[in-house]
């Protein structure tokens, strides 16, 4: 059964990856790309950091661009490069392609709010507003999978990249709806799942499990049977704003042991609590089914 969803119903998105991290982003990616209520802005490669790579922002770049390959959509999503580092300090934007996309499509006369998934750091989105000040006036929901458990805090691996850059966004004015740590750890799912829905649909689901399975086996202390898809609550709830239990909390600013500082002085902030991962997963399963029936030849 086909269906129309109408221009006004669509979700306006923009999608910032650290694509070549691990192996959640990839899910994330291909999720929003075969949702038809999504009208995707642009994909915007990021950095990580360069703890585990020299190269991160061309590693998710290059990552980026083997998905939209793998999918034959090439030349179908603009695709921007954010910033090659984390800010240096709260006043100093990293200026990329990236940034300007976000500044570009924010400050476009259109009704309906633009959604942004930062799956990584926050560098792109706070020097957009650093750039552009204005934006924060805008109908912008930002949506961060980050930080560590409330109400304390303490490391976690988004965050540290980009201290920064998550201040600046926590203290200005605009729609943040966070995704702590402890929330999207909530998205365990097997092998013996993957094998049977994913990996037999495509060239992109074929991927995306070897990917999984080989990042997996280079290391005794990751998981021997299961994957935590991480990035997938961020599409989850785009789709459906409450894919989970949230409260609307005074936003906190980190100090540089990455815990939480609550003073109570700025906005509030939607944090999740909890996330369902089934209805996640079942719409990713679903919509990857969908799309190898219409445009994949089974030989």
């Amino acid at each position: 059964m086909e269906y129309v969803i109408p221009k006004e119903k669509k979700h306006r998105v923009i999608i910032n990856t650290d694509a070549k991290n691990e192996v959640d982003d990839q899910f994330a990616i291909v999720h929003t790309i075969l949702s038809p209520s999504f009208e995707l802005h642009g994909i915007i490669p990021a950095h990580f950091g360069d703890q585990k790579s020299k190269t991160s922002l061309q590693d998710s770049y290059d990552e980026t661009m083997l998905l939209l390959s793998l999918m034959g959509m090439e030349n179908k999503f603009r695709v921007e490069n954010g910033a090659e580092s984390a800010m240096p300090d709260e006043e100093t934007p990293i200026d990329s392609s990236g940034a300007r996309l976000i500044i570009e499509e924010a400050m476009k006369e259109d009704s309906r709010p633009l959604c942004i998934a930062f799956l990584g750091p926050l560098t792109d989105m706070a020097s957009a507003l650093l750039i552009e000040p204005r934006i924060a006036e805008k109908d912008i929901k930002v949506i961060w999978i980050g930080g560590r458990d409330w109400p304390s805090g303490g490391r976690e691996y988004n965050l540290s990249n980009d201290i920064y850059a998550a201040n600046v966004i926590f203290k200005s004015n605009l729609e943040v709806w966070q995704i702590p740590r402890n929330v999207y750890r909530m998205m365990p799912v097997g092998y013996a799942e993957l094998i049977e829905k994913v990996y037999p649909h495509g060239k992109i689901g074929k991927y995306l499990i070897e990917q999984v399975i080989s990042f997996n086996n280079q290391s005794v202390s990751r998981p021997s049977e299961y994957r935590i898809l991480g990035d997938s609550p961020a599409i989850g709830v785009i789709l459906f704003a409450d894919c989970g239990k949230w409260r609307w909390k005074p936003a906190p600013v980190f100090d540089q042991n990455m815990n939480y500082v609550h003073s109570g002085k700025y906005r509030p902030i939607k944090v999740y609590e909890s996330i369902d991962s089934r209805f996640i997963l079942e719409d990713f399963f679903a919509k990857l089914r969908q799309y190898c029936r219409k445009y994949v030849s089974h030989e």
